[in-house]
């Protein structure tokens, strides 16, 4: 949010000479991040206002004029310009050379020189509203028009920050310091907040008296969701400019200027953080009505967003139906028309949550609903509308008021606190009197009375909305006021004992470090809810997994109960760039506790878990090769990252998974995740072109951490150790683990072959039908010489035959 600090100190006194850099310092440490400060006048630099005494004719360029320009103290400079509308005696801006401007308002911003253009000499640039950054206040109505600024009565060579009031000073609050402090979303609030911290009086809205007491009636329905609404009917107005001061306030704040009935409703927004509207009363049949939506009524907003509303939808009628949106828009129908000569003013409270679900609900958020769904205090709508008021009559001096009407259907409460003095001296560990005390908590608007060691505070309507609810709240409110900067640092004593392990956490690092630093994936990071797309590609089922009430667009709905459909949709979002790669993500997912409605926030809370998914995709390589690749990445995870070793079954078949290609993951016998090709039919759906994908799923809930390391030392051989590979026929069913277990289970001591490893399997026209070649890598060596060749050819002899005589293998001869 952007402040001007000249309409701050319309409400609060600061001094002239106060250092600006300590008013940001002393915010940020007690109330808003203030993220920068902007000297207004700084963007004008070398830009004055020149008065064009003479327009001639370009001699070398039709569309051009040379233009005599005073620029003050009786200088008269040329200046080649093409404006459509440049005359004598009108008043422009001119950027003089070491001038900022964007030509035709796009771009880089450039340097003003002197130059020649088409062989005349050219003193800076006269310019468009754009070229300065000030397209929104003073907006072209045709291309190459120049600013038009004859209606300022200034002399020629007036600096243009000092002829337009940009002489100000703009601060940037990060709005997220604020969010839960909806009396600070206006000049007004942050004016309150500067004039308590420096003890400086502070401006009061005085109250509006109604003119006239009619029968313009409003009626509310949910006095929960509509605690407040002021209506004002009026006649004797119509659209035209605002005055310079407020068109000008309403820009530098980041708002654009519309007309004199928009923008007092703007204005005052701006000023006090309550948002105002105006309908055209000639729109409006018979009264106002503040109810809930109909379910399939429907609504034009003023962005000419076509809405089918909802029974959860607060909105504002008349006797025909919806007129706006309550607390987030207006309608297109009703609202401010180009002959609009009769206003009713609208200034509401309206209930928090309910407007942020309806903006969120139709992606519709505006600088109102902002304001609404941090819960204002119902009281601030007196000073908006006395404000409001203020500017009407001001503006229009023939209005006239024919109608008023003030409901207030719910009044708040204000919060009352008791807090115990020495509990707040130990908390806040310093010793404050209660005179201090006191008046910190007065500047700030509380009521406060000391009995005793208790202390009994009444919090101000405007902190009463839920901001101040506890004594923790006092004593912040105690702390920042004093000034953090102001708490001595103190030392304190304390013992540390032994570390606490946590296996499980070491374990899920283990893992990604294993991954990415062993295995060369790359770690992704997607959002929690997923695509429909994927969802119906992959999971292909959406009975057991949730759905937002209020998804980020209507697209993705579904929260994630799988890692999978987000990473395909990576897959999909690398495949134009890389031909192979590998990804994993660690992520909660989650899991619906047998209820199939949106998740509602009363309800118990969804079953979370850690899941651990991973994908392999590529068109380089084969399907064996892939399959290979990410079972290896599987297989010797358990023993690089120290966890229970599982197992790989074919139990059930993974619905996303090829009719061939997959594996279930099993510790013990529960299954904890599923690996498998991700079938044609779904990469096809998914948008995967030319890549085949292997896909990977862990529960890392269900891993087991070893309570200490397995690892064995074992010492290098002393004498040297021989690789023999042969090729074996086996029937085609032959698994790897069984070959494994024949070589080298229950190994007789001395035993010369020291390892086998799998090499290839190949089937082919060599090979007869029903059987496939494999080849096994021996590793054979003695403890206790160097073998000759004869005795490694013996030794693999042996496995030879007991191959044979175990699994029925044979020597491959070609």
């Amino acid at each position: 949010m952007k402040l001007s600090l000249s309409w701050i100190r319309d409400y609060v006194s600061i001094p002239e000479n106060m250092d600006l850099k300590k008013l940001a310092y002393d915010l940020t440490m007690s109330t808003v991040e203030v993220e920068d400060v902007e000297y207004l006048a700084r963007r004008f630099d070398n830009m004055v206002v020149g008065v064009i005494e003479k327009v001639e004719a370009h001699p070398n360029a039709d569309k051009l004029r040379v233009c005599k320009v005073d620029i003050g103290s009786g200088e008269i400079k040329n200046i080649v310009c093409g404006g459509i509308n440049l005359r004598e005696g009108m008043r422009v801006a001119v950027s003089c050379p070491g001038a900022v401007v964007r030509w035709h308002g796009e771009g880089e911003p450039v340097v003003i020189k002197n130059s020649r253009l088409r062989g005349v000499e050219s003193f800076g640039m006269i310019c468009a509203s754009d070229e300065i950054g000030l397209g929104d206040l003073f907006p072209a109505s045709q291309e190459a028009e120049i600013m038009d600024l004859s209606a300022f009565d200034v002399p020629a060579g007036t600096s243009l920050a000092e002829a337009l009031d940009m002489d100000d000073i703009i601060l940037e609050i990060d709005n997220k310091s604020m969010t839960n402090r909806p009396d600070l979303w206006g000049h007004y609030g942050i004016a309150r907040e500067i004039a308590a911290l420096y003890d400086l009086p502070l401006a009061d809205i005085k109250p509006y008296e109604p003119e006239v007491q009619s029968d313009f009636k409003v009626e509310i329905t949910d006095p929960d969701r509509c605690t407040r609404y002021i209506g004002v009917e009026m006649s004797g107005v119509e659209v035209k400019p605002s005055p310079y001061q407020m068109q000008n306030r309403i820009w530098k704040v980041g708002m654009r200027p519309i007309n004199a009935l928009v923008d007092i409703t703007n204005y005052v927004m701006l000023a006090t953080g309550n948002p105002t509207h105006a309908f055209d009363a000639d729109h409006i049949t018979d009264h106002i009505v503040v109810r809930p939506a109909l379910k399939g009524e429907r609504l034009r907003l003023l962005n000419e967003k076509e809405l089918e509303l909802c029974e959860d939808d607060l909105v504002i009628t008349d006797s025909e139906g919806p007129v706006a949106l309550a607390g987030v828009m207006g309608g297109a129908k009703d609202s401010i028309l180009p002959h609009t000569e009769r206003v009713i003013l609208e200034v509401a409270n309206f209930e928090s949550t309910g407007i942020r679900r309806t903006a969120l609900r139709y992606d519709n958020r505006t600088e109102a609903s902002s304001r609404y769904e941090k819960a204002i205090d119902p009281e601030r709508c007196g000073q908006a509308v006395a404000l409001s008021m203020q500017y009407f009559h001001k503006i229009y001096p023939e209005l006239k008021v024919t109608g008023f009407c003030d409901k207030y259907v719910k009044k708040p409460e204000r919060a009352e606190i008791d807090v115990n003095l020495t509990w707040l001296a130990k908390r806040l560990g310093k010793d404050l009197s209660n005179d201090v005390i006191c008046k910190k908590l007065e500047l700030l608007g509380f009521d406060v009375e000391i009995t005793g060691d208790n202390m009994h505070v009444i919090a101000p309507s405007w902190r009463s909305t839920g901001d101040i609810s506890m004594k923790d709240d006092v004593m912040e409110e105690v702390a920042r006021m004093y000034g953090y900067d102001n708490f001595e640092a103190t030392a304190f004593t304390t013992a540390f004992t032994g570390a606490i392990n946590q296996k499980d956490q070491d374990l899920l690092r283990n893992i990604k470090e294993y991954l990415a630093f062993r295995c060369g994936m790359q770690e992704v990071y997607t959002y929690p809810w997923m695509s429909d797309v994927y969802v119906k590609a992959v999971l292909q089922n959406t009975e057991n997994v949730l759905k937002l009430a209020t998804p980020p667009a209507p697209d993705l709905s579904y929260i994630r109960s799988s890692l999978l459909p987000n990473l395909c949709e990576a897959v999909v979002k690398n495949e134009r760039y890389f031909s192979d790669f590998s990804i994993f993500e660690e992520a909660q997912v989650f899991f619906d506790r047998n209820y199939s409605a949106p998740y509602d926030e009363t309800e118990s809370l969804p079953e979370q878990r850690k899941h651990i998914g991973g994908a392999f995709a590529s068109s380089e390589k084969n399907i064996t090769e892939l399959f290979s690749e990410a079972k290896g990445v599987l297989e010797y995870m358990p023993r690089f990252t120290h966890m229970e070793s599982f197992v790989f079954k074919k139990d059930t078949k993974p619905v996303w998974a090829d009719d061939v290609v997959w594996l279930n993951i099993c510790l013990g016998d529960e299954k904890i995740g599923e690996m498998g090709l991700l079938a044609k039919k779904v990469s096809m759906e998914c948008g995967i072109k030319n890549l085949s994908v292997m896909l990977f799923e862990l529960d890392a809930t269900k891993l087991k951490p070893l309570k200490s390391r397995t690892n064995k030392f074992t010492h290098l051989a002393e004498y040297p150790e021989t690789d023999y590979d042969i090729s074996l026929l086996f029937q085609s069913d032959a698994r790897w683990t069984d070959i494994h277990e024949a070589v080298m289970g229950r190994k007789k001591a001395g035993s010369l072959v020291k390892d086998a490893s799998f090499v290839d399997e190949y089937r082919g026209k060599q090979i007869p039908a029903g059987k496939k070649s494999v080849t096994i890598r021996l590793t054979i060596g003695s403890d206790e010489k160097t073998l000759t060749s004869q005795e490694i050819e013996n030794a693999a002899n042996q496995v030879v035959k007991k191959l044979g005589k175990v699994m029925g293998a044979e020597l491959r001869m070609q």
